[in-house]
């Protein structure tokens, strides 16, 4: 059986990726607060708080997630809640502190690695990428600036058919940038540098490599040093392995060559490398949102790049994407998408409030993918004037 080509996604804002598929049947988890017990952690006023708890429960019946994770800070409180299990075999609940796989929230990380090398003059953003990697098509055309905000028109590596059957064959294999660059190269490209939008994560490994080059380390050492250890982000890591820190929930997938569910705990992440490898949790999202947002680790010449977004026809201005970031209804950020996680970290300046938002499945549904109906529901709630919308 062909696998369905969902690996296109790996955090895919689906109004950019267009790659929703049709949801797999799968049986439902009771996922109520009251029959799991979240941990208990609210100070926003008690209307607000159950409106919330509503409003999760909701969307977890009505698209099966076992559990999630979701934060709020704000200046009108915090809510902090735990719904669910963390495996659906044991009932064991999710609890907040669990470690996660956060698929393309590592784009985030890898593109201010390469805006931090702008901002020292290493690099510069309209550099084309043949400086630094041989054998892109096109090279000498396509910019680092292109890359970042996803308007190179390389193919995406992940929605290669080549790739699915190495990916399926064995999901716990290493895979190496220059294979993933590899199965992009061989595809054509879907437009010139910069006629267009489309979502790839080839752009993302290109510039991984474009940091281990100019910062002189392996990608996952640079951003510890420049991005993690300058914000105290403790627990959260790029693994170089399978290996995933305790505790943590398992995550559940459909993304399989039969199509049944199964669990993709153990999968090994490398084939998403610079596009969506690393692990994190809600405690140092909650740092990584508003730093990603203000551009707290750039110069605010940079971040003014960074904020400059790109959008498709049909969707509301300023909405579109940036450099390595998104902004939906006035939220900034990103989301995150592989085999058994979603995640979503965004921030909204208008109101000084962020939002972080971990579940342990990717399987979507009719009306979406799972974390993104979760993030519209609860901003709905939340924000009225300012709901977080894909699609």
């Amino acid at each position: 059986m062909t696998p369905r080509p969902v690996f296109a996604a790996l955090a895919a804002i689906s109004v950019l990726a267009g790659c929703a598929g049709p949801a797999d049947e799968v049986e439902t988890v009771t996922s109520s607060s009251s029959s799991t017990g979240p941990e208990p952690a609210a100070t926003m006023g008690a209307d607000l708080t159950g409106r919330l708890d509503d409003a999760v429960d909701r969307v977890m019946s009505e698209t099966a997630i076992p559990g999630a994770i979701v934060g709020i800070w704000g200046p009108d409180g915090e809510y902090v809640r735990a719904f669910g299990v963390a495996d659906t075999k044991t009932r064991d609940p999710m609890k907040t502190g669990f470690y996660s796989r956060i698929g393309s929230l590592t784009k985030t990380f890898t593109v201010t690695a390469v805006l931090q090398l702008a901002d020292q003059g290493k690099v510069g953003l309209d550099d084309p990428i043949a400086d630094y990697v041989d054998g892109v098509p096109r090279g000498r055309e396509i910019t680092l600036r292109q890359l970042a905000g996803m308007r190179s028109g390389l193919a995406n590596y992940t929605a290669n058919p080549e790739f699915e059957h190495a990916m399926f064959a064995d999901a716990r294999r290493p895979f190496t940038p220059q294979e993933l660059l590899g199965y992009a190269f061989s595809q054509p490209a879907s437009f010139a540098p910069g006629d267009g939008l489309q979502y790839s994560n080839t752009n993302t490994v290109l510039l991984g490599l474009v940091v281990e080059k100019v910062g002189g380390r392996p990608l996952g050492e640079f951003i510890a040093e420049h991005i993690l250890a300058p914000l105290q982000m403790t627990d959260t890591l790029f693994p170089t392995d399978s290996a995933f820190p305790k505790p943590h929930a398992e995550g559940y997938t459909t993304q399989t060559a039969e199509g049944g569910e199964t669990t993709a705990t153990d999968w090994n992440p490398s084939w998403a490398w610079a596009a969506g490898a690393m692990i994190s949790t809600l405690d140092d999202l909650r740092i990584w949102a508003p730093a990603l947002a203000t551009g707290r680790l750039l110069t605010r010449q940079m971040q003014e790049q960074r904020l400059q977004t790109v959008g498709t026809p049909g969707m509301p201005a300023p909405d579109g994407y940036g450099l390595g970031l998104f902004e939906l209804g006035g939220w900034i950020g990103h989301n995150g998408s592989l085999p058994g996680y979603q995640t979503v970290a965004v921030y909204l300046p208008e109101k000084q409030t962020t939002l972080v938002i971990l579940i342990n499945t990717d399987i979507s549904v009719e009306k979406g993918e799972p974390a993104t109906l979760l993030a519209t529901a609860i901003t709905t709630e939340l924000t009225p004037d300012h709901v977080y919308r894909l699609g």
